[in-house]
């Protein structure tokens, strides 16, 4: 299974996963991603933090960009 790297952007600069994580292929990334941005903005939230405009940059094991969702896309997507 491919790795995926889940990078998070924000103005201050980047918080780079140096871990990564198994998924099948790029939409199980892409959904993944929308969790991790939705439940980050939920803790945000709670703390008085509006982190809307920060994204989630996911590459591949080669490091390449694949995709990058801004976390305010990820509120109106479904799933």
């Amino acid at each position: 299974m491919p790795r995926f790297y889940f990078n998070i952007l924000s103005e201050a600069g980047s918080l780079d996963d140096w871990e990564g994580t198994e998924l099948a292929d790029l939409d199980a990334a892409h959904m993944e991603a929308v969790r991790d941005a939705r439940a980050l903005m939920s803790s945000a939230v709670l703390l008085g933090y509006d982190i809307s405009s920060r994204s989630v940059e996911i590459r591949n094991e080669t490091g390449d960009i694949l995709l990058v969702l801004p976390f305010s896309e990820a509120v109106k997507q479904m799933g």
